[in-house]
């Protein structure tokens, strides 16, 4: 039997800062919120502005970057799947929610202020980090590119 494909890729600002947490185990996991815009044209022909709110799900490395380096309103491009999660409610009632696994995380668009970390970036002023690469600092472990 062939096997459904999931899979989505959106490019949108975050909705709030992420928030980073770790498993029992110590794996690191980013939650993200996405917003994308989408228009229409209604039936009296005017266009429609639509927002679309995503939650998304960093794992790993990738996920500790994205929350030191990411922040509400920069715009991120993300590329992953979708999974679908229930859970019982303190009332009772069952819950679902579908987010979106990210496999890839792209920083795309201006820095738009200061790490979310300075200390990551040593003890430069402000001024001088606005012109470098936003991604000069990261500490990418040998090899293993995050993203």
């Amino acid at each position: 039997m062939a096997r459904g494909i999931a899979h989505v890729t959106l490019v949108g600002n975050l909705t709030r800062d992420p928030e980073l947490r770790q498993t029992p185990s110590g794996t690191p996991v980013c939650q993200l919120g996405v917003a994308v815009n989408s228009s229409y044209k209604d039936a009296s022909g005017q266009w429609v502005e639509k927002p679309n709110f995503f939650d998304v799900v960093v794992w790993g490395s990738q996920g500790e970057n994205c929350a030191r380096y990411l922040s509400k309103g920069r715009q991120v491009a993300v590329d992953g799947r979708l999974d679908q999660r229930s859970w019982d409610a303190q009332d009772g009632t069952r819950r679902s929610k579908v987010e979106i696994i990210a496999e890839t995380v792209m920083f795309i668009g201006g820095q738009g202020g200061e790490a979310r970390e300075p200390a990551m970036r040593g003890a430069q002023p402000a001024s001088d980090l606005a012109a470098q690469d936003d991604f000069r600092d990261i500490d990418f472990g040998g090899d293993d590119i995050p993203f």
